[in-house]
């Protein structure tokens, strides 16, 4: 990817523990704008810690994702090459023209119709949980993908190989019992013939979804190619519920932890749950690394480094969030915090194009559990999940 010096720190710096945050990325936030790290795949990057870098790194121009996708060289976390032809990995205008096409269905307005939708659907799920139960077995994994599974038109019967084949697209490939790169590889392989079919199904016969919106596009207006209408349908369906999932869980956890502080806090006042739920964006470390390097159009000064042309950069969006320069005692869960300019969601071109709709379900997901599971409480062991990018449990014991 260009010339690098050495002495790079490997990276990610140790194994993702439960919710923590690994303390080095306050000390280089402290300490330093930027770090030489060694990627597990692809081999160095810069990382950038800071709120202000990380905001360059997402949102300035300068910094290409199509110039890293597609290729073995560039640093990653995941030993999966990106996909040159998915929208996160490219750049305006493509990005633009093929952003422009889905974003009318994630309006604010739009995504805002959904919300009695999810309120019977979160009514549902709960209705069937009896305690003590699996909470994430029994809401946060069926929410979301129930909900991105209508809108894209997947069969109840196809879910379960879906979530499946997701988990595994995901996989970081390192640590005992991980995957192995063919395994990685072959369930993108089921994902992408999945959506081939559905698009073909969707072609003969459209039913008004999402997806029969964008093969329209394609056959009438020609604006997506094949590959690009396939590779779109896999994006938002990943998209859709794997990160939302696991933060379901991650935020109830952190809500009943610490003797169910933060869970008491909302009983009183269920009003702050869409502060909360924000805050809870900031403070949960979603990713076990930092993904989805930009690479240096040109030399560029940042955080007091010179990052040559055609070297990579990685964004720690998280360790962003703990910015005490931006978020005064960042550490501290805040519920009823007013400023919160978090990069959760990303920045710039590629912000969230799903942000409205993850937060209606999360939304909605914890005012179900306050109404109607005010005693929820944790009655065992959490486990977490390992050799993943997103950070989340394999089991909520709960009960209420």
């Amino acid at each position: 990817m260009g010339w690098m010096e050495t002495n790079a720190e490997v990276y990610p710096f140790g194994p993702a523990e439960s919710l923590v945050p690994h303390p080095r990325y306050a000390a280089l936030r402290a300490e330093a704008g930027l770090c030489r790290v060694q990627m597990p795949w692809g081999g160095e990057a810069w990382l950038a810690t800071r709120y202000d870098d990380v905001r360059t790194v997402l949102g300035d121009p300068r910094f290409s994702r199509a110039l890293a996708a597609g290729r073995e060289d560039t640093p990653r976390a995941r030993p999966l090459i990106e996909d040159p032809h998915m929208i996160l990995s490219m750049d305006p205008p493509d990005h633009t023209r093929l952003r422009r096409l889905v974003a009318k269905a994630f309006t604010a307005r739009r995504v805002e119709e959904l919300r009695p939708r999810v309120r019977a659907i979160v009514g549902a799920l709960l209705g069937e949980m009896k305690a003590p139960a699996d909470l994430a077995a029994g809401l946060a994994w069926p929410l979301p993908m129930i909900v991105i599974s209508e809108m894209l038109g997947v069969d109840e019967a196809d879910r379960a190989d879906f979530r499946s084949w997701t988990e595994q697209t995901l996989a970081l490939g390192t640590g005992e019992g991980a995957l192995s790169r063919e395994q990685i590889v072959a369930a993108r392989g089921h994902l992408n013939r999945y959506l081939t079919g559905l698009v073909e199904l969707r072609r003969a016969k459209p039913t008004g979804d999402l997806l029969s919106d964008l093969v329209a596009a394609r056959d009438e207006g020609d604006r997506l190619s094949e590959d690009e209408l396939v590779r779109l349908g896999v994006t938002l369906l990943i998209a859709g519920h794997e990160t939302t999932a696991n933060q379901i869980g991650n935020f109830v956890w952190v809500l009943l932890d610490n003797d169910r502080a933060g869970w008491r806090q909302l009983l009183d006042r269920p009003e702050l749950v869409p502060t909360a739920v924000e805050e809870l964006l900031r403070y949960v470390p979603m990713a076990a690394s930092a993904e989805f390097a930009r690479v240096a159009r040109e030399d560029v000064q940042l955080g007091g480094q010179l990052v040559r042309a055609g070297e990579a950069v990685m964004a720690q969006m998280h360790a962003a969030n703990r910015d005490r320069a931006v978020f005064p005692d960042p550490d501290t869960v805040d519920l009823a915090r007013e400023h919160n300019p978090h990069t959760a969601f990303g920045h710039g071109v590629h912000h969230c194009l799903g942000a409205p709709l993850a937060r209606l379900e999360l939304q909605v997901a914890l005012e179900g559990l306050l109404a109607e599971m005010p005693g929820l409480r944790l009655v065992g062991e959490v486990r977490w999940r390992a050799d993943r990018l997103v950070r989340g449990v394999t089991a909520l014991p709960v009960s209420w």
